[in-house]
């Protein structure tokens, strides 16, 4: 077994030595003393049982396989179906050697099974998240109002805290978190109304409707959710702000909470983070980015140096992009360094920094900084003032790669944005190489997808009539599989300005929007439009997803 140089097993070999493990527990504490990595260890022991292994929590998981075995065999003997294959249901289990154990679940799953690793406290996880369900939250919230305590108006800080502490409340929230997980959900908004309160999660971009609850135990959810969050539970009339995380195996699913003041009491959104375990890596491969863009943004971030922008609103997977184009060039070669607010996602290989406000610490402080690091390239999370504008066009002019993002409808307005800020033409004109602009839309649910031929009317809005034949569309008819929404995850549209030597003649000339999207045009540019009604015609998504995601404008 290969070591670098200096490392010392010694210590931690004679830790394990000192006690007595079974061998399930012997692989996990090789694992948390980082003997082995968690990959390595399984896939020794898998191999040594001569079974596959799996990891459950990156791997995907079918609720119709899942069903087939009971919550309560599932925790009990620690397997959980991962997905159904020729009439074969493939099992998770921590001891799949365990020639009676399978047969029993076989005539309880009542469909022949093949059996694979995974270790203990993944599975644990992964059936806490995969069983979760609405009816167990609302069961356990109306558990809580049974009990008086949680209803008494007049609670003290005191005793809210105590209560917050309470194996019931601590139970609720786990079930909210571990059925956002399940439903692919990015927010969890936990509201105060008059009558009620209630739970809503955004899931593939629009806000779902899960439960209500009695107002009267809104205040202790909150406040369990800001002790595990380490804020202040006496301060109820200043926003806050918070992160925590939960264990998930033997990483961690991480989250970001904003608290603020509403009419009716304290209003919480929970931003599910990234998790190395709990989400599979996106790559620009599997973003289904259209040739025509992909190409040329591929040889793009290969450059040397200058800026690559990436524009869109908030949640339009701007930093996943960002993420994406840093995997494709990322090698132990390159220094590549991030300022981020905050670090949603960790990468290996590169130095990830996160900005404090409370300290001052800004983007621009960090960049200033990064500078003197020798990078090679640099991710500036959001260009948000004059200052981290500036020093970003000198990196680029000055021999490093910078990704960035910017907040514009579209890549051409990025341009005459970072003039807009304070930062001179004869800057902005050599320093940029490439916008991106980009949007997400609902992708139609695989499960519930048919065909449809629009009306003669609607085509004419998209297409001309002289090419205009009777083409095809597709939406989803509403599926269990996507809770009747027709759609089930998301497809990014793009539009991508190269800037040509035209261009830094526009620029330095502090040309009008409308000039430089022309000179774009010319070299192919097209707008996010002409990108979403391709995903529309290869049956990606639907015309009324581009119509919610981009303006009509094809000039």
């Amino acid at each position: 077994m290969l070591r670098q140089p200096g490392f010392d097993a010694g210590p931690k070999l004679e830790l394990l030595a000192t006690k007595h493990y079974s061998p399930l527990d012997l692989l996990q504490a090789i694992i948390d003393v980082k003997l082995l990595s968690k990959e390595d260890a399984c896939h020794l022991w898998a191999d040594y049982l001569d079974i596959a292994y799996v990891d459950v929590l990156a791997s995907g998981i079918t609720l119709e396989a899942a069903k087939h075995i009971p919550l309560e065999i599932a925790r009990k003997v620690r397997a959980i179906g991962l997905y159904v294959i020729d009439g074969v249901l493939t099992v998770a289990m921590a001891t799949p050697e365990d020639a009676t154990l399978v047969r029993r679940l076989e005539q309880i799953a009542k469909i022949p099974l093949s059996p694979v690793f995974c270790l203990p406290c993944e599975i644990d996880d992964a059936v806490s998240v995969v069983y979760a369900t609405e009816r167990s939250i609302a069961d356990t919230l109306l558990e809580l109002d049974r009990n008086a305590l949680f209803s008494d108006p007049d609670l003290t800080v005191e005793r809210i805290s105590e209560l917050a502490a309470s194996a019931t409340l601590v139970h609720v929230l786990d079930e909210i978190i571990h059925f956002a997980l399940r439903e692919r959900a990015t927010d969890i908004h936990i509201e105060a109304m008059e009558i009620q309160s209630r739970i809503r999660f955004r899931v593939d971009g629009t806000l779902r409707s899960i439960l209500t609850f009695p107002p009267t135990l809104h205040r202790t959810v909150i406040s369990r959710l800001k002790i595990i969050s380490e804020l202040d539970i006496s301060e109820s009339r200043f926003p806050q702000d918070g992160r925590f995380s939960v264990p998930m195996g033997t990483s961690s699913a991480n989250f970001r909470v904003s608290i603020v003041p509403t009419v009716y009491g304290e209003k919480a959104v929970v931003r599910v983070l990234s998790s190395a375990n709990t989400r599979s890596r996106v790559t620009l491969d599997n973003m289904l980015m259209s040739q025509r863009i992909l190409l040329p943004f591929r040889r793009l971030i290969k450059n040397p140096n200058g800026i690559i922008f990436v524009t869109g609103p908030t949640g339009s997977g701007k930093t996943t992009t960002l993420y994406a184009a840093i995997d494709e060039i990322n090698t132990p070669k390159i220094n590549i360094s991030t300022i981020e607010d905050p670090v949603e996602i960790p990468v290996r290989g590169v130095m990830q920094s996160q900005i404090n406000s409370r300290i001052d610490l800004k983007f621009s402080t960090m960049l200033r900084a990064f500078l003197r690091q020798d990078p090679d390239v640099i991710l500036i999370g959001e260009i948000r003032d004059t200052e981290t504008a500036k020093i970003a066009t000198e990196a680029a002019l000055t021999g490093h790669l910078v990704f960035a993002t910017l907040h514009t409808n579209t890549a051409p307005q990025a341009i005459v944005r970072l003039m807009e800020i304070g930062v001179e033409p004869y800057m902005v004109a050599p320093s940029i190489t490439a916008v991106l602009a980009q949007r997400l839309a609902g992708r139609i649910c695989t499960k519930c997808k048919e065909a449809y031929y629009p009306p003669r009317e609607v085509l004419l809005k998209y297409f001309l009539e002289e090419g205009l034949t009777e083409v095809p569309f597709f939406r989803g008819r509403g599926c269990a599989h996507c809770r009747q929404t027709g759609y089930h995850g998301r497809v990014a549209f793009h539009e991508l300005v190269v800037i040509t030597e035209e261009i830094r003649q526009l620029i330095s000339e502090r040309k009008s929007v409308q000039e430089i999207t022309r000179a774009a045009a010319k070299t192919g540019y097209r707008p996010l439009r002409y990108d979403g009604l391709n995903k529309v015609l290869l049956g990606l998504t639907t015309i009324d997803e581009i119509e919610e995601n981009c303006s009509f404008d094809l000039a």
